[in-house]
This record gives C-alpha cells, structure tokens and sequence, in this order.
C-alpha cells in the first residue's frame, strides 16, 4: 500500500482532469479553504455518494492520567466530523 502525497495528488488530479499542476494545485487548495470555513462555521457539506463534512460537539467529560491514576478534566468542544457515502464505501469493497 502506498501514501500519496499532496504533490503527488496535485499531479494525478492534474492528469485526470487534463490540465496543468499549477490549476489542479489551485483548485484542491479552495477545495481545503471552503471546506474548512464551511464546517468551521456549522454547514454541513455533503458529496454525495463520496463524503460528509461537519462539526460535532464533544461534551466535558474526565479523563484518567494512565502514570498516575488521577483525574484530569477535559473541556468541551467541538471536532470535525467525516462520514463515508455509500457510493465510495461500494468502490473500496470491490
């Protein structure tokens, strides 16, 4: 199995979509920026089929420090959240 990097990305979205690395470079950055602002602001961004971004809120709750067995607490906040579409989880599983 291999990890792809983002350059590496950059240069097969370039190839797939038959333009120049520079535009792809572009494009996958707004893709990053308006994906981010979205969720951070709340939406709920949806492809279809492929991926689900949100934000989800994680309550306080207490954690144990494992060295020591004490009680540590831990504030409220709020993660993103990513779920796999149908179509995509299909792909994968042959």
């Amino acid at each position: 199995m291999a990890n792809i990097t983002k350059a590496e990305l950059v240069d097969q979205v370039a190839s797939a979509a038959g333009t120049d690395k520079t535009t792809a470079a572009a494009v996958l950055k707004a893709f990053e920026e308006v994906v981010t602002a979205g969720v951070k602001k709340g939406d709920k961004i949806a492809l279809t089929g492929f991926l689900t971004f949100e934000k989800a809120h994680k309550a306080a709750t207490t954690a144990r420090n494992p060295r020591t067995g004490e009680s540590v607490p831990v504030a409220a906040k709020d993660v993103p959240k990513v779920k796999v579409g149908a179509s995509f989880k299909s792909a994968v599983n042959g």
